[in-house]
């Protein structure tokens, strides 16, 4: 966990991601490091101690849903986003709230698996190998006999390889000499049914696993079938074999478990979407959206889930919520919602200069990631300021004459700007493109004047 970083260290990292919003990072790296500090409590106050929930209110396009996501990635915290809207008309196309526990659970277990394996992953290689070596010398692995109703009974473990036997055969798969090799090798085959429930009344997913149950009848256990791959390819899929049975699944549930109550971060977007409007008679949608609310209260406030993998308790779970509210404020969400969340932080709309660094700073910009793709066909993309400081511009404007989607705008503007290079990158003769003002102005200048035509393209 990195949760032991400072505000101004979390700040940091998020700047290297988002241009500006300053009030909304400190705010969520203030929820972050006092979940460090309750751990850090007495012991007696450390259950008393709450998460103290956010509403972040913007535009689309400013930043709300990356800066929770990148909190998460940080924190390495499960994390989960659900829109508030789906929740509407349960028990007709809405969903049950008690779901996105459940699915902070799974990405909480997927979370942790993750690293398990990773943890066992030179130990996993390590028996890979041992069983690949057998592999190669004896062709294949040995038959075995069994039948519907007879579980066949393991294969003896491979001998462990010398040091000099292994590093003979790392340098053979690493040279290459083996990619033509191919070796018949037994993996698992987990292709069992998977029952989803769509009566839309909370369960979203049957509680009974049936690979769970099968496992218990007989000759429904662990199955295999078996394949023919190359060695680099058959190594893959032994490693992967190897770390789960190394990985202790019941640990990973318990671990995922405490995880998912202590750190993670469910963010439920488009709250406004639930929001009552001013003035409203209590009748129609109204009604069906103060019902989401009331739903959504235990689980905020703090309750227990039953989930397949046992009772969570969403006591000190972090919420953030996030919504336009451009026809309702905070204040439209019934008292004992508004109070579950304390802080609230208006993030700022962004200019043309936030636009401009917004292309080039971040250090997964969307500059970047387009020089990156291009650079795969052997094309150097290299863009002149001028031009960032013209494509700002244009987006700003087609911004400020049809619905603005803030950053988002960007995307569509770029990839209608480089449509040609991108279609023929593999063709072009001359390897080294430059954008620059001239180029960007002849490609957009006459879509974004045509007021009808960009609001479907750009």
């Amino acid at each position: 966990m990195r949760s032991s970083l400072t505000p101004r260290e979390i700040v940091g990292e998020l700047d290297r991601y988002i241009v500006g919003q300053t009030a909304a990072k400190r705010a969520v790296a203030i929820a972050l490091r006092n979940r460090w500090r309750r751990q850090h409590a007495a012991k007696e106050l450390r259950d008393d101690i709450t998460p103290k929930n956010i509403i972040l209110m913007g535009p689309t396009g400013v930043g709300k849903t990356e800066i929770a996501r990148r909190l998460a990635k940080l924190a390495q915290a499960p994390f989960i986003k659900v829109e508030a809207s789906k929740f509407t008309e349960v028990g007709y196309v809405g969903r049950d709230v008690e779901s996105m526990v459940r699915d902070l659970v799974e990405a909480s277990i997927a979370l942790v698996r993750e690293e398990e394996t990773e943890r066992v992953r030179p130990r996993a290689l390590e028996n890979a190998e041992d069983r690949l070596h057998e592999l190669v010398k004896n062709g294949g692995p040995p038959k075995v006999a069994g039948g519907f109703g007879i579980t066949p009974s393991a294969p003896p473990p491979a001998p462990r390889l010398s040091d000099a036997e292994r590093e003979k055969l790392r340098a053979q798969i690493a040279a290459g000499t083996l990619d033509d090799t191919q070796v018949e090798v037994d993996v698992s085959d987990s292709n069992l049914m998977f029952i989803r429930n769509f009566s839309g009344q909370g369960l979203e997913e049957l509680g009974v696993n049936l690979q769970d149950l099968f496992k218990g009848m007989p000759g429904m256990g662990s199955r295999t079938r078996r394949r023919r791959a190359t060695v680099p390819e058959a190594l893959k899929l032994l490693e992967q074999e190897e770390a789960a049975k190394l990985v202790d699944q019941d640990r990973v549930n318990r671990d995922a478990v405490r995880r998912a109550e202590n750190d993670g971060i469910i963010f439920l977007d488009e709250i406004d979407k639930i929001a009552s409007r001013e003035g409203a008679k209590g009748v129609g949608p109204d009604v069906s959206r103060e019902g989401v609310q009331r739903d959504l209260l235990p689980i905020v406030e703090g309750s227990t889930v039953n989930t397949k993998y046992g009772p969570v308790k969403t006591d000190h779970v972090l919420f953030i919520a996030a919504g336009a509210f451009h026809v309702s404020k905070p204040s439209d969400l019934i008292p004992e919602l508004q109070g579950r969340f304390p802080i609230r932080v208006e993030l700022e709309p962004l200019s043309g200069d936030d636009l401009v660094r917004i292309l080039k700073e971040p250090k997964n910009s969307l500059i970047k990631q387009y020089q990156a793709l291009l650079a795969t066909e052997g094309v150097t993309l290299t863009f002149a300021d001028d031009a960032l400081t013209e494509i700002a511009a244009l987006a700003q404007k087609v911004n400020e004459r049809s619905q603005s989607i803030g950053a988002r705008r960007l995307h569509t503007v770029l990839e209608k700007l480089l449509d040609d290079v991108s279609f023929s990158a593999s063709e072009l003769t001359q390897k080294t493109f430059t954008i620059d003002a001239a180029y960007v102005r002849e490609r957009l200048t006459e879509l974004v004047k045509d007021e009808d035509l960009s609001k479907y393209i750009l």
